[in-house]
């Protein structure tokens, strides 16, 4: 998913906005909990620990899929989304921009509300989501099914 945000990004122009970010986050959060998980589960004496890094990584996604679901709402203006996600503002999670604006540097900040990019009727938070719920439930599974065999 960091690859396919990064790919869109670098290669479609498409630039992301504050909440977009936020998701990458739960991915690199997993990303470094995973390499801790296997570097452990190298050690035989942390082998019971496999089920319950599953589960870890599975809140991680669930938490993620909860951030996702919500920007998606956001995009179909079901709430509103943070003060800092308005396209054109001042500020940037507290950052002042406006010298930005004001000067020969034109940056025009997008919207959280604005789904860039839809497929099948979902924008890119929206199918975040669901590879979120898939990969939530993916962790859960391996805690519910590893216990018996740590």
């Amino acid at each position: 998913m960091l690859a396919a945000a990064h790919a869109f990004e670098r290669f479609g122009g498409y630039a992301p906005c504050l909440l977009c970010l936020r998701q990458r986050e739960v991915y690199w959060v997993a990303a470094g909990m995973a390499l801790v998980a296997l570097a452990a589960l190298r050690s035989p004496g942390l082998r019971a620990l496999r089920p319950w890094m599953g589960l870890a990584l599975g809140l991680v996604f669930l938490f993620g899929a909860g951030l996702a679901g919500f920007h998606a709402g956001v995009e179909w203006k079901w709430w509103p989304g943070p003060a800092a996600c308005a396209a054109g503002g001042g500020s940037v999670a507290g950052l002042d921009m406006s010298g930005l604006v004001e000067g020969s540097l034109k940056v025009q900040l997008p919207s959280c509300d604005d789904a860039a990019w839809r497929l099948a009727g979902l924008s890119m938070a929206g199918w975040n989501a669901l590879v979120s719920l898939g990969l939530a439930a993916t962790g859960v599974a391996a805690w519910r099914f590893g216990r018996g065999r740590a």
